[in-house]
């Protein structure tokens, strides 16, 4: 019986592209973990190897350089938002209101918005004017997020009768979230999330108050753009 019992409680050796993967998204945590706590100037291959529990050789095996290393992480990061705030999108109902109310509520979220995450956008957004890479890879995560959020806007405008400037609007939205994740980091406050997502459903209430209570519920739902378009495609 305990030769059986070894036999079964053996673990199955990871496959050689499973175990890449794996070290790979070790030292990509431990570069987010550096830059969040020490900065890019101070953030060396020799910090990220010891932060991962792992070689020099091995980080040098996986990323040729701290440039490729550093470019993985934001590509990463970037992917990870990204995803997030789809996936609310797509579980929330054909309705324009709250699809906007929870692409912003994801943004609050503590998968996404939390010290460090925060810290190391805000590092990568820091050197995107003398590093085009950054600049290209924050601007196209932010370039799809906005066309979303102007979408979204330009349907709650039409449908409530609200006399706004769709850019302005959904550009201010934006704006709001990013100063609201900036202000999280400043040190002479408490990092409080909760207090953060309270404002913006404020703001989203304060800009579409026949649509969206202060509390971010959905007062008065609106058929989102996107059933528009499955609707007219049904009926061809």
């Amino acid at each position: 019986m305990a030769a059986i019992s070894a036999v079964e409680n053996k673990t199955t050796p990871l496959s050689r592209d499973t175990l890449k993967a794996q070290r790979r998204r070790e030292l990509i945590e431990s570069t987010m973990e550096s830059i969040a706590k020490c900065g890019f100037s101070e953030t060396t291959l020799a910090k990220v190897a010891k932060g991962a529990g792992l070689s020099r050789g091995l980080v040098n095996f996986h990323f040729q350089s701290k440039d490729a290393l550093l470019i993985e992480t934001l590509q990463n990061i970037s992917r990870e938002y990204r995803n997030h705030w789809q996936r609310a999108l797509e579980a929330s109902p054909d309705d324009a209101v709250a699809q906007l109310v929870a692409i912003f509520r994801a943004d609050f979220d503590p998968y996404i918005c939390n010290p460090r995450n925060i810290a190391v956008w805000f590092a990568f957004w820091g050197e995107a004017k003398s590093r085009p890479v950054y600049s290209e890879l924050c601007g196209g995560r932010d370039d799809e997020r906005n066309l979303q959020t102007l979408r979204l806007c330009e349907t709650i405008i039409e449908a409530g009768e609200y006399d706004l400037p769709t850019k302005q609007i959904a550009r201010g939205l934006e704006s709001t979230a990013e100063g609201l994740w900036q202000s999280l980091l400043m040190p002479h406050r408490v990092f409080d999330r909760t207090f953060a997502l309270d404002t913006m459903h404020r703001y989203l209430s304060l800009t579409f108050p026949r649509h969206i209570a202060p509390d971010g519920s959905v007062v008065t739902p609106v058929q989102s753009p996107e059933t528009d378009k499955v609707q007219d495609n049904k009926k061809r």
